[in-house]
């Protein structure tokens, strides 16, 4: 935790040494009735009984009741996880033939969608988010909005398509971004291409071509390589071996400055989504906790009172 005072928490040492002088009194003080009472029947029959650990509660939650006093005047600081206000990400989805595999159930284009869907809803109001669907061309499906529910209306209509062009993809998202207005190289607003496939680029530009560009735009393009490598597809009456190239997808991310994440069950991509939403949606701040960490210094020194009065019929 960081403070903006800080040097108000050498008051702790005043602290310790008010909890040190009670032990000390509590451990004299016992010393003394032993000495004074040799005869310990005597002492047993002639004292009254007073409660045992309960009659330190009062003075223990006083302690930490002045030690929250302390670091409030300190004046803490605390990370909080607010909503970007302004961001544009451009989601780039894979509807290749081999999406159709169901080595992920039901397939892997059903649970994309899915994962897909959520990721839209979890994103805040604020931030513009696109679709591009790619197979062997790229479409923008929807162009980048803050109507986030038309976005998840368009992943539910995505369909199959034959080919594999990831390049395009890319490209075809960084004219959707300059398109907008924001989010490219000069402007306020950070921009990311989100793209989730299952293969390799087949037609159309090369990554390496593609990654240069967004490079360039300073773009980052963060990957998901989804689904495993035993997926297999009927096509033209062959099964056909569709298994996941990360490495192509990997280098991809790695060039644009992005992430590169893999997922080889619908509950892993669901996960790689969440943390994509909370790194492209969401800034971390540093707040005061001030009147926080005050009012539980406040409710600590309340329950002292009450535990004093509870044991000992006196206020600490």
């Amino acid at each position: 935790m960081n403070f903006l005072a800080a040097r108000w928490l050498w008051l702790l040492l005043a602290v310790a040494g008010l909890i040190a002088a009670y032990v000390w009194v509590q451990v004299r003080g016992r010393r003394k009735a032993a000495v004074r009472f040799t005869n310990l029947a005597l002492l047993a029959s002639v004292a009254p009984k007073r409660p045992g650990w309960q009659r330190h509660i009062g003075a223990g939650l006083l302690a930490l009741a002045l030690a929250g006093m302390v670091v409030a005047l300190a004046r803490p600081l605390h990370d909080v996880k607010v909503p970007r206000r302004r961001a544009l990400v451009v989601m780039a989805i894979d509807v290749s033939v081999s999406m159709k595999a169901t080595d992920v159930a039901p397939s892997r284009l059903a649970a994309a969608k899915a994962a897909a869907e959520e990721f839209a809803r979890s994103l805040p109001d604020s931030v513009q988010l696109g679709l591009v669907s790619f197979a062997g061309h790229a479409n923008v499906v929807v162009t980048p909005t803050t109507d986030h529910v038309a976005v998840i209306q368009s992943i539910e209509a995505l369909q199959l398509q034959e080919a594999t062009a990831i390049g395009e993809a890319v490209i075809t998202s960084l004219d959707a971004i300059r398109a907008s207005g924001i989010g490219v190289t000069g402007s306020k607003a950070p921009a990311t291409i989100v793209l989730m496939s299952d293969g390799t680029t087949t037609v159309g530009t090369p990554n390496a071509t593609a990654a240069a560009e967004a490079q360039q735009a300073k773009v980052p393009v963060t990957t998901i390589a989804f689904g495993t490598d035993t997926g297999i597809v009927e096509y033209q009456g062959r099964t056909v071996s569709v298994p996941v190239n990360r490495p192509e997808l990997a280098d991809l991310a790695s060039t644009t400055g992005g992430k590169a994440f893999t997922a080889e069950t619908a509950g892993e991509l669901e996960a790689a989504y969440r943390n994509i939403s909370t790194a492209v949606g969401y800034t971390h701040e540093k707040r005061e906790a001030t009147t926080a960490v005050l009012g539980v210094a406040l409710v600590l020194g309340l329950l002292a009172a009450a535990a004093s009065l509870r044991w000992t019929s006196r206020l600490p």
